[in-house]
């Protein structure tokens, strides 16, 4: 690099990228102060260059997107592609000058290079390695990634086995207290392994004693053979066939990486894997928080039913002929308000919804859309399926000392949910007209 730089009287910036994982890496660099570690494949003249092995030449930089500045004033790149034996591009060799250039020739000189250098690369043993800062950067960032806690235990667990090289990683969280251990691993693959499947018949008590260790002192790891050192309290891990283990706590669980060969892991892979662990722990934290938010955003606080805007996007997939919606108020609740306050008044509001939610069916959804109005929108065969579940309210309410009333309608074809909606209301108008405690269904 400093060869060419100095042929050209100091003017040439160059830079030599090799594909590493999913990125072209910067492995030599002269003639500027800056330069990018790695750039993202397909990105900048460089991504264009190695993805279609073409050399690439601007004498007017400032004409072409791709250009990725480093420098002012740069008039004139070039850009080849590095080859390996057959011909194909492991990386390129790029060149970049603050004044005009002969670019024919140096085109011809930099293919060449480039040529050469990719020979020696492969005689080398081809592009680098990717580095463990490069890994963890990479696992790091597929964690934020995810989407749900299922895909960031999924993701953390294949991160685990590759930083470490051992042959599995499972992830031990406890379930409810005295239930038992829930084992997840990175792929529906890997559960079926062997070593996975004899974990996950070990006694629930030991494995739960390894987590509880992890959460109470931090990482451990082994040192050897089990059958010439001490490994009582692992007889879990062992008469599974574990003989290299690393154990880091994350969240209520531990990370645990297995081998069925014996390996003594160094304290910088453990360190690794400790860092893994506390990005997925992050990452389902924030999955948590975004899962609350939107709860606090949907539902009504008091009583947990969701409100106005879900309801809306609700009716929006109802089905004619088969949506039913369910208009219910409790009855005489501004009484309750005005003669034995409105805390009395938020209390019934909660047993009564409590009751009710209860009361539906698996599948079945119910919303507060004001007051002490409700509406549970059910997919029905019948009309009179409808009515049943809606007596079902009707009685369960009374279970809690007040009474309901309810109006019933099946959306019908041509009709939209919101003119179902409206007939439901004047059933239920008509209910409370007629006594209340009552069901009555739309005309």
């Amino acid at each position: 690099m400093a060869a060419l730089t100095r042929g050209d009287d100091g003017s040439a910036m160059i830079a030599a990228l090799l594909h590493v994982q999913d990125h072209l890496r910067c492995v030599a660099a002269s003639g500027s102060w800056q330069v990018f570690s790695s750039v993202p494949l397909g990105r900048g003249i460089v991504g264009r260059v190695y993805a279609t092995g073409q050399p690439v030449v601007l004498s007017d930089v400032t004409e072409d997107p791709d250009f990725i500045r480093l420098g002012a004033d740069v008039v004139t790149e070039i850009c080849v592609p590095i080859l390996d034996n057959t011909a194909q591009p492991i990386g390129t060799l790029n060149v970049e000058w603050t004044k005009q250039v002969d670019t024919d020739a140096w085109r011809a000189v930099l293919a060449n290079v480039g040529a050469q250098l990719g020979a020696r690369v492969m005689e080398l043993g081809g592009p680098p390695a990717e580095t463990r800062g490069e890994q963890l950067l990479r696992h790091s960032l597929a964690l934020t990634e995810a989407e749900t806690d299922a895909d960031v235990l999924v993701r953390v667990c294949r991160a685990a086995r590759e930083v470490t090289g051992l042959a599995a990683a499972v992830l031990l969280r406890p379930l409810e207290p005295g239930t038992g251990i829930e084992l997840a691993a990175s792929s529906p693959e890997e559960r079926d392994r062997p070593l996975i499947a004899r974990l996950a018949s070990a006694p629930l008590d030991q494995l739960a004693s390894l987590v509880d260790r992890a959460g109470r002192y931090g990482a451990s790891y082994s040192l050897g053979d089990p059958a010439r050192l001490n490994a009582q309290g692992f007889e879990a891990l062992t008469e599974a066939g574990v003989r290299t283990m690393i154990a880091v706590p994350l969240g209520q669980g531990a990370l645990v990486a297995l081998d069925e060969g014996t390996t003594v892991p160094d304290l910088g892979t453990v360190n690794l894997l400790e860092l893994l662990a506390a990005q997925a722990t992050t990452c389902l934290e924030k999955l948590a928080t975004l899962r609350l938010l939107h709860h606090q955003a949907t539902s009504d606080p008091l009583t947990g039913l969701r409100h106005s805007g879900p309801f809306n996007t609700r009716l929006a997939r109802s089905e004619p002929g088969r949506t039913a919606l369910l208009a219910i108020d409790i009855d005489e609740f501004k009484l309750i308000n005005d003669t034995l306050g409105h805390a009395e008044g938020d209390r019934v509001l909660v047993q009564v919804a409590q009751a009710l939610q209860k009361a539906l069916r698996q599948g079945d959804e119910l919303f507060r859309i004001g007051g002490d109005e409700f509406v549970a929108v059910i997919e029905v065969p019948s009309l009179e399926t409808a009515i049943a579940l809606a007596e079902r309210l009707v009685e369960a309410a009374r279970g809690t000392g007040r009474t309901i009333s309810a109006g019933v309608a099946v959306q019908k074809a041509g009709e939209t949910p919101v003119q179902a909606l409206h007939r439901a209301d004047r059933a239920l108008y008509r209910a409370k007209a007629s006594g209340r405690d009552a069901v009555q269904v739309a005309q």
